[in-house]
């Protein structure tokens, strides 16, 4: 067996065993039409574009979202990146304990980054907001430490959202030192809270989905809901509570990338833009995941449609 990061172009008859993350089926042009399948292979070290072609029934009805295979494929380059041509399944399973270690996982283990955050969230000397980011924290560690930031694009991995948001007050910590006007009960209540709604917009680590309340409401308008049903549940009042409201809402800066209102302190504007910050750098890293030195990543869709390219220098 072969991971996925190590399947070279011109690898023939390469015996794996995958995750199936994404799975679209078409039909081939011509007179004598035939069946394809376009899937996404999965392990811990990446992802691999995969194409099944004269797909039979069976197939078309048993390669679904979140099927694990073993089978064989050659690899071969399409559009400047792999892509793997299956030659054969043998075996599919859908089992919960052979899923998830084809997942990829944050580089740090769940409970270092949850005993890190929780020391951003002891930093808070504002009790109003230390007591409301406690209550919400505490309750959503058990999704926090193993779910997802996304379903893709970034930190799509077991406990990226947790890593994403202690990555995030890292970031806060430096910048915190460089402009000190700044508020930093604030900023650490806002990046640990930012995200929380995706414990609810998204169905978990394995193979993440949008739910009914992620399709219909999002996860912003969901964080900031909590916030609020929190406040009443502690009986806590006044402009802390607006503030924090404020800073999930618009932290993704823009009404066009989901914002309903725009950063209007500063503090919102800088959780705005570590957000954005952490975001992109992690999508640059997975786009040279797989790329040669002095060469080109595919395009990137999520970075304005552009490659990426990795100097020869990092090596």
């Amino acid at each position: 067996m072969i991971k996925i990061k190590e399947m070279k172009c011109g690898d023939d008859n390469v015996e794996f065993t995958a995750l199936i993350s994404h799975v679209t089926s078409g039909k081939t042009n011509g007179a004598n039409k035939s069946n394809y399948l376009s899937i996404v292979f999965q392990d811990e070290t990446g992802t691999i574009d995969a194409k099944l072609w004269n797909a039979s029934q069976e197939q078309m009805n048993s390669l679904t979202l979140g099927a694990v295979v073993r089978g064989k494929g050659d690899i071969i380059k399409y559009s400047d990146d792999r892509q793997m041509k299956i030659v054969s399944i043998d075996n599919i399973s859908y089992q919960e304990s052979q899923q998830v270690q084809f997942l990829s996982k944050a580089p740090m283990s769940s409970e270092q980054m949850m005993n890190e955050i929780m020391d951003y969230v002891k930093c808070i000397s504002n009790l109003k907001l230390y007591t409301l980011t406690k209550y919400l924290f505490e309750n959503s560690m058990e999704k926090l430490e193993i779910y997802p930031a996304a379903s893709r694009n970034h930190h799509e991995f077991v406990s990226g959202l947790a890593y994403h948001t202690l990555s995030m007050l890292r970031i806060a910590k430096s910048l915190i030192t460089i402009y000190p006007q700044l508020n930093a009960d604030l900023i650490y209540a806002g990046i640990i809270l930012h995200d929380l709604g995706k414990t609810v917009e998204l169905s978990g680590p394995v193979v993440p989905k949008y739910t009914l309340e992620g399709k219909l409401l999002g996860h912003i308008s969901i964080a900031q809901a909590m916030v609020l049903e929190a406040s009443k549940t502690l009986n806590i009042e006044g402009e802390e509570v607006i503030l924090l409201q404020h800073m999930i809402l618009s932290h993704h800066g823009k009404n066009e990338y989901g914002s309903p209102v725009l950063p209007q302190i500063r503090e919102a504007e800088i959780v705005y833009l570590i957000d954005n910050i952490d975001a992109r750098i992690n999508m640059f890293d997975k786009a040279l995941e797989n790329v040669e030195l002095g060469d080109y990543s595919k395009r990137i869709y999520a970075l304005e449609n552009r490659t990426i390219y990795k100097p020869k220098m990092y090596e």
